[in-house]
């Protein structure tokens, strides 16, 4: 019976066990042009005994940043940065993904250079605040992406997904949850366009498998995953009816299954049915981060390896409060609780770390 500490191989590199250091938003990069730290090469070289660590959000553009100080990988000074950052995970022997993640609609003006604006599929303000460097600020209005404005994001995907492998990652993790631009696109409560992009299914499922076609004809699919949350209602993403979220993450997971991607990752909501449905539509290896809700998740995850749940369980919480969780799981303990102090406001710049998103 295979196990959570079984090897298996992920974008050719054989990873030392099957648990995930999920990504997680940190609001630390504190470099020039939203470039990586050395406190950001330590963090990570110190959880490098993951099987595999999922960066924490990385804009694939500038419009595409939705909280102050989060890093980047559209310009060569970050692709210089996040180098140190993967040479310290690769000298201990740990595999690492970049998780390419475009905010759209989550964001405001006063966190990017000047005169861009927030983008989206249609001109839908989420309900809600996000943090600046000046205090809370309300989610605005969007502009809506028209096609050459698709066309340009999709290409920045790409671009940023070539960047990722010259600074030493070693593939992207494609954000298309939590109510970021891609889940907007999915949304039918965000995504209120009459084109292509929209209207029904194969429309809002449509920018995320042109993203994923990029990325992978860009660096391989073999080194690109792609993350869901199906019916998760983060950042107003307003997925409640139960038929459109089968039926729309039903034919995006087919259809990026015809990709040869790396992996699935599945934020899984409450429905361990609609996760075992997916797991078998889906080719290819499934990354699962478990519902566990109001709780971390925890070692009795460990379990949904071994009856087959998922062939990767992904961790957030109990890996910041844990940088050696793979020993502390093989060993049963102990853990150290994690303090959800640390997660938000824990810093003097605001924002901190963001399990699981």
């Amino acid at each position: 019976m295979t196990n959570a500490f079984a090897p298996i191989e992920v974008a050719g590199r054989p990873l030392a066990n099957r648990i995930v250091m999920a990504p997680m938003t940190r609001s630390r990069a504190y470099g020039p042009g939203a470039t990586a730290t050395e406190l950001m090469a330590a963090y990570y070289g110190q959880r490098a005994t993951a099987g595999l660590i999922v960066s924490e959000g990385i804009q694939p553009s500038p419009v595409g940043q939705g909280y102050p100080d989060t890093p980047g990988l559209h310009s060569p000074e970050q692709v210089d940065a996040w180098r140190e950052v993967t040479d310290a995970v690769h000298a201990e022997g740990g595999v690492i993904f970049a998780q390419l993640m475009h905010t759209g609609r989550i964001g405001h003006p006063a966190l990017l250079p000047a005169g861009l604006h927030p983008v989206a599929p249609s001109p839908v303000a989420a309900k809600g605040q996000v943090f600046t460097h000046e205090g809370p600020r309300d989610f605005v209005t969007p502009r809506e992406l028209d096609a050459d404005g698709i066309a340009r994001t999709v290409a920045d995907f790409a671009a940023a997904a070539r960047n990722a492998i010259a600074a030493g990652f070693d593939g992207v993790e494609i954000h298309g949850a939590n109510g970021y631009l891609i889940h907007q696109f999915l949304s039918p409560g965000a995504n209120r366009r009459t084109d292509g992009w929209g209207v029904d299914v194969a429309g809002r499922i449509r920018f995320g498998l042109e993203v994923a076609a990029a990325v992978a004809e860009a660096i391989g699919g073999h080194r690109t995953g792609f993350r869901i949350s199906p019916g998760n209602p983060y950042n107003d993403i307003g997925e409640q009816d139960a038929a459109d979220i089968e039926d729309t993450y039903t034919t995006l997971v087919t259809r990026l299954g015809e990709l040869n991607l790396a992996y699935l990752h599945m934020i899984e909501s409450a429905d361990r049915e609609l996760t075992a449905r997916l797991r078998k539509t889906w080719p290819g290896t499934f990354v699962l981060n478990p519902h566990t809700h109001p709780r971390p998740t925890g070692p009795d995850a460990l379990a949904l390896v071994e009856d087959g749940t998922a062939d990767m369980i992904a961790f957030g919480a109990l890996f910041l409060a844990n940088p050696d969780l793979p020993a502390r799981l093989a060993a049963g303990g102990p853990y150290n609780t994690p303090d959800p102090a640390t997660f938000y406001g824990g810093d003097h710049r605001g924002y901190t770390d963001y399990p699981s998103l």
